[in-house]
């Protein structure tokens, strides 16, 4: 489920704390960073949990409106869709994830006013109206609601946040990117989705025997460390031009992860981790970081090709 750029970030973080804490349990540092990759996927499993009983909440809502003392017509017949749509229903009757929900001990009924608020909130939506008043029912339509409720509700709803933060700092901290595992679980969510269906892991299945991916993340953690002051000297090499202990910590962690995978991951592109990295520097570091990141790999991916460092196999072939 995790794409590598994802894993990339795990990994960055992760080695950004063994740099600045002065660690030197290489071991126990590891084991902290798939404990990180693992509790995205806890954190994935509530947040589908909650959506579950955010839909629960509305049946049980709908039920109380009916013993009214004077129901409305409306409280007598409401509209159904939202709590009938396909895709909720289907993921609340799975099985995969009824036992992790279990497995997990999620419970939401000290959280009710949670619940509450952002049933609340989503009802005086327009995209809830939007979707209340379509006449048509159809599985896309159903998809697309719960794509756009965690993508418009969930980033800002402060009281679910703050309940997480209570939970464990790892879902502080991965809150935003199992935003995007949500959208991307139900925009490819398919009808054929039954009770036994599993949902999917948190790294992508392999066509290899070995985890492809729980591979790379290790491998990208380790070797950057073990070739710490490799790397150091290769990038001092390249950058005579600056300071090297005034060049921020963040770039200078992104390039020990950039020449690790140009000279150790096979089949990694060297375009794919060239882009990669510097769309990362956009992302953590200084402005200027996107600029200087592309230019200092520019210049060791030819040096690199030259002297014959770079070997790649299969799809590090492609680009």
């Amino acid at each position: 489920m995790l794409y590598r750029r994802h894993l990339r970030i795990k990994v960055l973080q992760a080695l950004y704390t063994w740099y600045t804490t002065g660690s030197d349990d290489l071991t126990n540092g590891e084991k902290l960073l798939l404990q990180s990759v693992n509790k995205l996927y806890e954190l994935f499993i509530y947040q589908l949990s909650f959506l579950v009983e955010v839909k629960r909440f509305a049946e049980m809502r709908m039920e109380e409106n009916k013993s009214k003392f004077y129901p409305t017509e409306d409280d007598l017949d409401p509209n159904t869709k939202f709590v009938n749509n396909k895709v909720i229903k289907l993921l609340e009757e799975n099985l995969d994830f009824q036992r992790k929900e279990s497995a997990y001990k999620i419970n939401w009924a000290d959280e009710t006013d949670i619940v509450r608020k952002f049933y609340g909130n989503l009802k005086n939506k327009d995209l809830y109206a939007q979707y209340m008043s379509d006449k048509r029912s159809t599985f896309e339509l159903d998809k697309k609601l719960f794509v756009k409720i965690v993508d418009q509700l969930l980033p800002g709803f402060d009281l679910l946040k703050s309940f997480y933060e209570e939970k464990s700092v790892y879902f502080t901290d991965g809150y935003d990117l199992v935003i995007l595992l949500l959208i991307k679980y139900f925009d490819t969510v398919e009808p054929d989705f039954t009770e036994n269906t599993a949902l999917p892991g948190i790294f992508k299945p392999s066509v290899r025997e070995n985890d492809e991916d729980q591979d790379f993340l290790k491998e990208l953690y380790r070797k950057t460390i073990l070739q710490d002051a490799e790397t150091t000297e290769i990038i001092k090499a390249k950058t005579i031009n600056w300071e090297y202990d005034r060049i921020p910590l963040m770039d200078i962690i992104l390039l020990k992860m950039a020449i690790v995978e140009l000279k150790e991951m096979e089949t990694v592109p060297v375009k794919v981790t060239l882009n990669e990295y510097i769309e990362l520097a956009r992302y953590f570091s200084s402005a200027k970081s996107k600029t200087f990141v592309n230019g200092v790999l520019d210049k060791l991916i030819r040096e690199f090709k030259e002297e014959g460092k770079i070997k790649k196999v299969g799809r590090g072939l492609i680009g």
